[in-house]
């Protein structure tokens, strides 16, 4: 049986005798409950005192926990509770000093090495939990720290080692790209170090011409945007304790490709990029220039960015470009201190015609497409633009000049006699191993013909269906109008021929007759 149990049965015991010994049992009580309090109980768990250990890496939080046991924490604390926290010297000549202190009436008191980076919840304390929460962690924070709680007549202690895990980086941020930079990873274990172990992105990071390290330390010669993410550091002692840590990298740089092409027909607009990897804002940086020149040079541009830096692209824009505009271009970012830049090339499409001027009908015409700074992968390819559209209606003679039309390889395009079917767009695309890269358009004129569009040509063909349709019902008509003659026309045509014949015989007669009685009269 506990001693403190024993106590309060002895106690009991007492309380039933007489009331003569009514004033000894009460001075007994007392001295048992003066004992009781002085009692220290054990750390997060009944039963439990061994010490636990936290590790926190610099610059993060870390939470030291000091619990009551579940059975302990059957209803909320009462108000009168008091937290102690102390964290213990260096050597075990130092004194303990206050870390954080919480009385009777939530007053709080914090010491000046650690303010105010310390607190406790108060929702939290009344339900048991009397947990010293750190935030930022610093290196000079690693030791042994000791929390005291009183409540309820008891006394609580907690005992807990705080270690501190470093990741540090050099030059300090913002990184900039290309620019060699130095992770290095140490703690505040005692034993010495075995092993270093650094991983990216999951992956473990192999020593290279690009990655050395030595002594817990990485060294990244040339940064580029790839190394950008999270690295983890594992560190392994003597006494087989493993520490670990993770550090998120930022390399300030540009988007897109390292070298970046733009190709841009001649006479149409183009803009040169120049974007950040980050908002400058995002990284604490309050002053940003951006500076654009040609190599061969020339002096182009040179602005400021406002102070609200809420842009992280700088581009340069070309309202029409021409050949003379093809060549390298550098954007220079001034990032505080330190300047980046980036070579943008700009590359013109252009079609040389082998005829100056207007074409005539059947000469021999050959339109050459080139590139200027082209990178050895580009190919050619030529389409006709106003080629009419595939039809099963159409005859042989427009199938075979659809074949002429189809899309041609190349940077020259060949036409051994130029026709009618010819006029109109050429468009000639550069294609690369990412895909179409740009495209010139040339409009091809014939002297002497006529450019019909499909809206014209469509005009034309309702013109001719309502013409052949009017003759039609003019030829229907005058038809029906014969038809309905003949169908007038008498049955003996012979009889109405003897009638006519006979009719002037008999007035002859009747003449002959008149001129005899005249003869007689007389």
């Amino acid at each position: 049986m506990k001693p403190v149990t024993l106590m309060l049965f002895l106690t009991f015991i007492l309380l039933a005798f007489s009331d003569a010994l009514h004033s000894i049992s009460l001075t007994l009580c007392l001295t048992l409950c003066i004992v009781t309090v002085g009692h220290i109980l054990p750390g997060v768990t009944e039963g439990e005192s061994r010490e636990q250990k936290v590790w926190a890496r610099a610059g993060s939080s870390a939470v030291l926990p000091c619990r009551l046991s579940p059975k302990k924490v059957w209803k909320k604390l009462p108000d009168k509770t008091t937290v102690l926290w102390k964290r213990h010297g260096g050597s075990a000549h130092q004194e303990p000093f206050m870390v954080l202190e919480v009385g009777y009436s939530g007053l709080r008191k914090m010491g000046l090495p650690m303010r105010p980076r310390v607190s406790v919840q108060d929702s939290a304390l009344r339900n048991g939990d009397f947990s010293l929460r750190i935030d930022p962690v610093r290196n000079e924070d690693a030791g042994l720290y000791e929390a005291r709680v009183v409540y309820n007549m008891e006394v609580q202690s907690c005992q807990v080692e705080l270690g501190v895990i470093t990741v540090t980086l050099s030059p300090p941020s913002p990184v900039i790209e290309n620019e060699p930079l130095l992770l290095s990873c140490n703690s505040s274990h005692r034993a010495s170090l075995v092993e270093t172990c650094w991983f990216h992105d999951g992956h473990l990071v192999p020593t290279s011409r690009t990655f050395c390290s030595l002594h817990g330390a990485i060294s990244i010669l040339r940064p580029a945007m790839s190394d950008a993410g999270f690295w983890h550091c594992q560190l392994r002692y003597s006494d087989n304790e493993i520490i670990s840590a993770t550090y998120n990298l930022q390399v300030l740089g540009f988007d897109g490709p390292a070298n970046p092409v733009v190709y841009a027909a001649a006479g149409s607009a183009a803009d040169l990029p120049c974007t950040l990897s980050y908002l400058p804002s995002a990284l604490g940086i309050n002053m940003v220039t951006a500076h654009w020149s040609r190599l061969a040079g020339g002096h182009l541009q040179d602005w400021g960015i406002s102070q609200n830096m809420s842009s992280r692209s700088f581009p340069f824009h070309f309202p029409a470009v021409g050949p003379g505009d093809a060549g390298q271009y550098r954007c220079a970012v001034s990032v505080g201190s330190k300047t980046i830049s980036r070579d943008v090339t700009l590359a013109v499409v252009t079609v040389t015609p082998s005829i100056q001027g207007p074409v005539s009908e059947g000469s021999h015409l050959m339109l050459i497409c080139s590139l200027t700074h082209p990178r050895g992968h580009e190919h050619f390819q030529w389409k006709h633009l106003d080629a009419p559209p595939t039809s099963r209606k159409l005859d042989v003679a427009t199938s075979r000049n659809l074949e002429s039309h189809r899309p041609q390889m190349g940077p020259t395009l060949e036409i051994p006699q130029v026709s009618q079917k010819d006029m109109g767009t050429w468009e000639c695309s550069v294609y690369g191993p990412e895909g179409r890269l740009g495209a010139v358009e040339y409009e091809l004129q014939i002297t002497g013909a006529q450019v019909s569009n499909p809206s014209t040509i469509f005009s034309g063909q309702v013109t001719f269906g309502l013409t052949l349709t009017l003759f039609l019902l003019l030829t229907i008509c005058f038809l029906a109008l014969a038809l309905q003659n003949r169908a007038r026309s008498p049955v003996f045509p012979a009889l109405e021929g003897m009638v006519a014949v006979t009719v002037p015989r008999k007035k002859e007669m009747e003449e002959n007759q008149k001129e005899k009685i005249q003869q007689t009269e007389c």
